[in-house]
């Protein structure tokens, strides 16, 4: 039995029936992601002066995934287009380049952009503890401009000073191993800490040292920090600004004491709500982004039967599949302003 409407629009409404669904569908969305924006408003507007998270995302790697789904939107429109004209061997053409833009939206994501925040530290000092560290704050310069407060500290772990009780050297040292550590004793006679790296000298990940210090019997001292730019030079006019180009980490190192921070974690979704809301998103953006590049490979390789039987048919599921990916992109607009830009 032919189902009605399934190639040709009714002629009350002007939609087929698929049409008709991915509209239903993407009313849901808009619903969806809607929340979430909103969300973030409220926290943002709601979060106090100087501890919502500015400048922190690469700007010109987003501006470059921008552009690749915009085009990637234009070139699926192509697509549907060749299809609609017959032309087969130019709707695989536009349709291949559609799923690389997709993948390497998506590799980009995956390999440029989280992996390296989970590698950053960020530290927040205690509010009665910040004149102690303000040659890395600077907050007195940003008063006397008018500006909020900077009440963290940021850059990569170059080490994690720890004291250790002696009837758990044990643990510790199996831990160091397991995890390619080294400790060395510090150079403060008087406060005799262990001074933890990794095997190339470097500090752990934050990962890792939230492990570190969560051992029985270990006591974080201090936190060694090769901080950035920001932190290094808080006077300098140059950072009371978000930059468009990132800037690279400085050869500093501040010593930062336990006992003086609030909280600490790496640019993961628990440092802040700004970060919270961020990965929420983009995480579910980027589900969304996977979700339309598979559709887009099983066109690509399994369309052919398809269209030789009904053509039409072909070209309509190719129309709806790109209405999902105008949303996908749509939503994108919406994100890269309001977390890289603002």
């Amino acid at each position: 039995m032919q189902i009605p409407y399934e190639t040709t629009a009714r002629p009350d409404t002007g939609l087929y029936n698929a049409k008709l669904g991915i509209w239903l569908f993407l009313a849901s969305e808009v619903m969806l992601f809607g929340g979430l924006f909103s969300a973030y408003v409220f926290l943002r507007l709601g979060a106090d002066d100087g501890y919502w998270p500015m400048g922190l995302l690469n700007v010109p790697i987003g501006t470059m995934n921008t552009a690749i789904l915009i085009a990637s939107s234009v070139t699926v429109v192509l697509a549907w287009a060749a299809l609609k004209m017959r032309q087969w061997a130019k709707y695989k053409f536009y349709m291949l380049i559609t799923i690389i833009c997709g993948i390497i939206f998506l590799a980009v994501k995956l390999t440029l952009e989280w992996p390296e925040k989970f590698v950053h530290f960020g530290a927040f000092i205690k509010k009665d503890k910040w004149a102690e560290y303000e040659a890395y704050l600077g907050n007195e310069h940003r008063t006397k401009l008018g500006l909020s407060p900077r009440p963290e500290i940021s850059g990569h772990l170059h080490a994690v000073e720890v004291a250790v009780a002696p009837e758990k050297k044990g643990d510790f040292d199996s831990f160091l191993i397991k995890h390619h550590l080294v400790a060395e004793a510090g150079t403060d006679p008087a406060h005799p800490v262990l001074v933890v790296k990794d095997d190339h000298g470097h500090g752990p990940r934050p990962s890792i040292a939230e492990k570190l210090v969560r051992i029985p019997g270990v006591k974080a001292v201090a936190y060694e920090v090769e901080l950035d730019a920001v932190n290094a030079d808080p006077t300098s006019p140059d950072n009371d600004r978000p930059h468009f180009i990132p800037r690279k980490r400085s050869d500093k190192v501040a010593t930062i004491k336990a006992e003086d921070i609030s909280s600490w974690s790496a640019f993961a979704p628990k440092h802040s709500s700004y970060f919270a809301v961020y990965f929420t998103i983009t995480g579910l953006h980027g589900l969304h982004v996977l979700g339309g590049v598979i559709i887009f490979i099983y066109f690509y390789l399994f369309g052919e039967k398809l269209y030789r039987k009904n053509p039409e048919h072909m070209a309509n599921r190719v129309e709806v599949s790109g209405l999902f990916w105008h949303f996908v992109d749509l939503v994108w607009i919406f994100v890269f302003p309001i977390f890289y830009l603002l």
